[in-house]
């Protein structure tokens, strides 16, 4: 695939079309969700096997694209204004949150109470 339609797509994976939807409109309010995007790729190849003639070959490769989306809230429009209002807090990510700070600090405690006897 040529590297001009490869970063179109990339493009495309995180514009901002990802982060807001369509708006919605019902009875006079118009709601446009929105959501905190993350996207990222890259990509290379191996020239390490010669062809006879010296010329470089492309042995291998490959490349790669990931997007992270999750809700951030929406954007509530009507007669009296705009509001933003967030998403819910996503309880999975405060406990894993939670556990990169808890379990270092249970580990580093234990250690000096096993160095205090």
């Amino acid at each position: 695939m040529p590297l001009p339609t490869i970063l179109e797509s990339l493009r495309d994976g995180v514009g901002p079309t990802r982060v807001f939807a369509e708006p919605v409109e019902r009875r006079g309010v118009t709601v446009i969700a929105a959501a905190n995007v993350i996207g990222g790729g890259g990509g290379g190849f191996d020239d390490s096997g010669g062809k006879a003639d010296g010329e470089p070959s492309l042995g291998g490769g490959g490349g790669g694209f990931g997007v992270l989306a999750r809700p951030a809230g929406f954007i509530e429009i009507s007669d009296a204004g705009a509001e933003w209002k967030p998403a819910p807090v996503d309880l999975t990510l405060v406990l894993i949150a939670a556990s990169v700070f808890a379990v270092p600090a249970a580990v580093r405690a234990i250690a000096r109470g096993r160095r205090s006897r």
